[in-house]
């Protein structure tokens, strides 16, 4: 599998504010949503699972869409952003 690449500050730093603003317009939907934040932290799948308190194979499978992840799992890397999780009600303008 091929290394990331390491990103620069900026656009760390832009991929911080389009996740905040996915969080303000509740659009933040797995696996996606896991990967995008790891990836404005600058993480790997290891140092991201350290932190969080969760095995690299779990960051690895919700990231691809093959966990179901526990709210606990869920809890744990939500809190890296402030983040807590809810229900949102659906938009009646969106598709999904």
């Amino acid at each position: 599998m091929p290394r990331m690449r390491k990103l620069s500050r900026d656009e760390i730093r832009n991929l911080r504010k389009q996740l905040s603003a996915r969080a303000l317009a509740a659009d933040l939907r797995l696996p996606d949503a896991v990967l995008d934040m790891r990836k404005s932290l600058g993480l790997t799948q290891g140092k991201f699972a350290d932190i969080t308190g969760i095995t690299k194979r779990q960051v690895a499978e919700i990231e691809t869409g093959k966990a179901n992840p526990t709210i606990e799992t869920l809890d744990k890397i939500g809190k890296l952003f402030g983040f807590s999780l809810g229900f949102i009600p659906k938009d009646s303008n969106r598709s999904d």
